[in-house]
């Protein structure tokens, strides 16, 4: 769904484990790392778009994780031109996005990337929950920074009552 202005709606997937660290995953085939993130097709609410992406992109079920919160407000960013199709319309010039907190609840092999024909990570691992600031694509840093800041008071409420270490 492409809104007016040009900003396809999408959901941004921050899974954090017991120890607060994220899952970070490596793009099948651009070497690049993210969250997982993905579009929210026409009958989707943000919610079952993100555990649809959830899903497709890792692998995991409702039931393996559980939701802290979700940012209030869509946060969007403007790609490059050069990132931008061309010929396509409405054109795509970025993203508006709803981004969820989950906390991990299963178990290290239940992540798989296999869920669909074509993979999206081709590889992952956990980090410092600020480290994808740094990390991410140039033009996703502000939005990841907007997402991580307005989270992490969630995930420290969810560590003092017990349910992250």
């Amino acid at each position: 769904m492409i809104d007016a202005d040009g900003f396809r709606a999408n959901v941004g997937i921050i899974l954090c484990n017991d120890e607060r660290r994220v899952f970070w995953g490596r793009r099948v085939g651009r070497g690049g790392w993210q969250f997982p993130q993905g579009g929210i097709r026409a009958h989707e609410t943000p919610e079952q778009a993100m555990y649809r992406e959830l899903h497709e992109e890792i692998g995991l079920r409702p039931e393996q994780v559980e939701v802290l919160g979700r940012t209030r407000e869509w946060l969007q960013y403007r790609l490059p031109e050069q990132f931008q199709r061309r010929g396509s319309e409405p054109r795509c010039v970025g993203q508006k996005q709803q981004w969820f907190l989950l906390r991990f609840l299963g178990e290290e092999q239940d992540i798989a990337f296999d869920s669909t024909e074509v993979p999206e990570f081709d590889e992952w691992r956990w980090v410092d929950y600020w480290a994808p600031v740094d990390e991410v694509i140039f033009f996703k840093r502000a939005v990841y920074r907007q997402a991580l800041e307005e989270l992490a008071p969630l995930l420290a409420e969810s560590a003092r009552r017990g349910t992250a270490s």
